[in-house]
């Protein structure tokens, strides 16, 4: 879905070179509970702490088994932002996230934006915020970017967006 999708289509204009370097860590948790995921998410955050860049940018924390329902994946996202803020990271690190059902606020759940941040799995993208910073200083009209992508989507049209995931 990810090469396909985020790559193929150019959705996030700063995956593609870190994909093509290899840079992405790709963990698949299986977590059964949050508690669980917690300790993932800690062992991830911790591994990029002490790593260059260079060697991982990020990590793709994949967890198939727990919180499917996209409230309690919310309410998990809160959390782990306050678990990045308690262990002084805020300012390093940045999650983007990515969810089945996920939905915009004042969308509907059919709304094609709502696919920008889909995927089939629930995942948290720790991603280094002083990368994503040179990522934006450099990009063309960066703030473009999500009404780019709602257009992109648009164009393809819901049903061949959905044979691609």
């Amino acid at each position: 879905m990810g090469r396909k999708i985020v790559i193929g289509l150019n959705l996030c204009p700063f995956a593609k070179p870190v994909f093509i370097k290899n840079q992405i860590k790709f963990v698949i948790s299986e977590a059964k509970n949050p508690t669980e995921l917690t300790q993932h998410f800690l062992q991830e955050l911790n591994f990029l702490t002490g790593i260059e860049g260079d060697d991982t940018e990020t990590t793709i924390l994949v967890h198939p088994f727990v919180l499917q329902d996209f409230g309690h994946y919310l309410d998990y996202l809160d959390y782990a932002n306050d678990l990045i803020y308690q262990a002084g990271l805020e300012g390093t690190f940045q999650i983007a996230s990515f969810h089945p059902d996920y939905q915009f606020e004042g969308t509907e759940p059919t709304d094609i934006e709502n696919y920008t941040n889909r995927s089939p799995f629930p995942m948290l993208h720790i991603l280094r915020e002083d990368t994503l910073e040179k990522a934006i200083k450099t990009y063309p009209d960066v703030e473009d970017i999500p009404a780019n992508n709602i257009e992109k989507l648009k164009e393809l049209g819901l049903e061949t967006l959905k044979k691609l995931m």
